[in-house]
């Protein structure tokens, strides 16, 4: 199990680029490619909250549950 981030989605159906959004939310450009590039290991509901009000989203837009197989 594990969560799979979609804010890469998102940004681009907002038309936003990482840079605008990260100053617009005031943290870094690299933390934020890291949050973008599903390789964040948590994220701060503080984060989370700053990221939905700026893209006009929910949670659940930005993040999903996804399922492992057992191959």
């Amino acid at each position: 199990m594990s969560i799979d981030v979609r804010l890469d989605v998102v940004m681009a159906q907002k038309r936003i680029k990482l840079n605008e959004l990260a100053a617009k939310i005031g943290i870094t450009e690299a933390n934020l490619s890291i949050l973008k590039n599903n390789k964040a290991k948590a994220i701060r509901f503080s984060t989370l909250t700053a990221l939905c009000r700026e893209l006009e989203c929910q949670p659940g837009d930005l993040l999903k549950f996804v399922e492992e197989k057992n191959i």
